[in-house]
């Protein structure tokens, strides 16, 4: 995976630091150089004083240098100085015997190695009394490589302490340069799988307006797509409902009119059980359209009272709960919500009907409705054989069913889920009574 954190970086920080690689070297020859030039000038002006004090002799020339003059010369905490004056004959008049032979006179001082310890060496040639004397200093180069250090040293510790706060800058620079991405990344992170609104292109910088049209525009086409989907799906539901509801007619007229003969009520009593199940998909099918999220105006709010909606749909489900003698049970108190009074009846619908499904003959069913705080509750509690806690998260998604032997669909409490998600409200599933079976726990916002 390409990172465009690290191409920036590595694209700014290596060319930086390889530029204050190349200035620190800058920096150190400005420093240095000028220090070894002042100490070759130290030793020219040695070698200067010593000719100073040559004197024309008794056919040649001779030098006046006194111990304490000498002595004088020679002085240095750090570092030795060596010195010769030789004649025209290669003679020496001063200094050590030892001093190795001395290069062409020249102004630039050489390298050199006295005594087994390196030196810097510069020489010179004088005239006196008709002689040509030739005059070496040399000095060791404990100081120069005490300075040297030194400069090294602070030299280091600037650059890193520049290095350290260049890279910092370059990172913090990269990070905060970055941080548009990183906000238009959670907010599209933030988002529900079918929230398809367009990015808001506002506070965009420049840089991405392409990336964010782009998303915009492929935004645009998945929702079109969506739109002409659950569209068909409303449709085809809609279109169903009309000749189904005739073909139970005409299949309850049938039933009429051929109960003496067994064999054909038995098959008009099956095709009417496979027609209610299939007037039952398309009203699902019909309710799920309706309640996606993302096609829900909230202009259609209104203040409703769940103890009302529940009590406009209680005789079908006791019809249907007696005819497996389960006991379902009502205990509605005033519940004051903020909703779509079509789509609640379906949430309502649907959680009864699957409680009533589940719940094994002779079991019970309790539906409650109240006030906590300033928030609606809505409770379906059952006696059958409950929700595993691994399982719990999957029967929201559509067409999942635990149990085929049940009839059904799979889509009632993704139509449950969906209603709940755009009035704001949140769905539980726990534990039944004793800890049987299962309760699903409508939480509604306040209103």
């Amino acid at each position: 995976m390409i990172s465009i954190r690290l191409r920036l970086l590595k694209w700014l920080i290596v060319p930086i630091l390889l530029i204050n690689l190349a200035g620190a070297a800058l920096t150190y020859m400005l420093a240095w150089i000028p220090a070894q030039l002042a100490f070759d000038q130290s030793l020219a002006d040695a070698a200067g004083a010593l000719a100073a004090r040559l004197r024309p002799g008794n056919g040649r020339a001779e030098i006046d240098l006194p111990r304490q003059a000498e002595q004088v010369l020679r002085a240095d905490d750090a570092d030795v100085l060596y010195f010769i004056v030789r004649g025209a004959d290669g003679n020496a008049l001063a200094g050590d015997s030892d001093f190795p032979a001395l290069a062409a006179p020249s102004s630039q001082a050489y390298d050199d190695t006295i005594r087994g310890e390196p030196v810097r060496v510069t020489s010179r040639m004088v005239l006196a009394g008709g002689e040509k004397i030739r005059i070496g200093v040399a000095k060791t180069l404990r100081k120069r490589k005490q300075i040297r250090s030194a400069t090294v040293r602070a030299l280091m510790l600037v650059e890193s302490l520049f290095t350290v706060a260049l890279v910092g800058l370059i990172w913090f620079s990269v990070t905060n340069g970055l941080q548009p991405l990183a906000r238009m990344r959670a907010n599209l992170l933030a988002r529900e799988g079918n929230e398809l609104a367009p990015i808001d292109g506002a506070a965009i910088p420049d840089e991405l307006s392409p990336v964010v049209n782009a998303f915009n525009e492929l935004l645009d086409k998945v929702q079109t797509g969506a739109r002409a989907q659950h569209d068909f799906l409303a449709d085809v539901a809609h279109q169903l409902r009309t000749p189904l509801a005739g073909l139970k007619l005409q299949l309850e007229w049938l039933g009429a009119r051929h109960q003496a003969d067994p064999d054909t009520a038995q098959s008009v009593r099956l095709m009417l059980l496979s027609n209610e199940r299939m007037i039952r998909q398309t009203n699902q099918l019909l309710a799920l359209a309706r309640a996606e999220p993302a096609r829900f105006e909230k202009t259609r709010l209104e203040r409703l009272d769940l103890s009302v909606l529940i009590e406009q749909v209680i005789q079908y489900f006791v019809d249907e709960a007696g005819k497996k003698r389960i006991d379902i049970g009502f205990e509605l108190l005033p519940t004051r919500v903020s909703g779509d009074s079509f789509l609640l009846r379906d949430l309502i619908d649907n959680l009864i009907d699957n409680a009533v499904r589940y719940t094994p003959d002779a079991g019970t069913v309790t539906v409650r409705c109240y006030r906590e705080g300033k928030c609606g509750v809505l409770i379906v509690e059952d006696s059958g054989p409950g929700i595993p806690p691994h399982q719990r998260a999957t029967v929201f998604q559509r067409f999942v069913r635990l149990d085929d032997k049940i009839p059904g669909s799979g889509l009632g409490l993704a139509i449950v889920r969906d209603i709940a998600q755009a009035h704001g409200a949140t769905v539980e599933i726990g534990n039944g009574p004793g800890g049987a079976g299962v309760q699903f726990t409508v939480r509604f916002p306040a209103c």
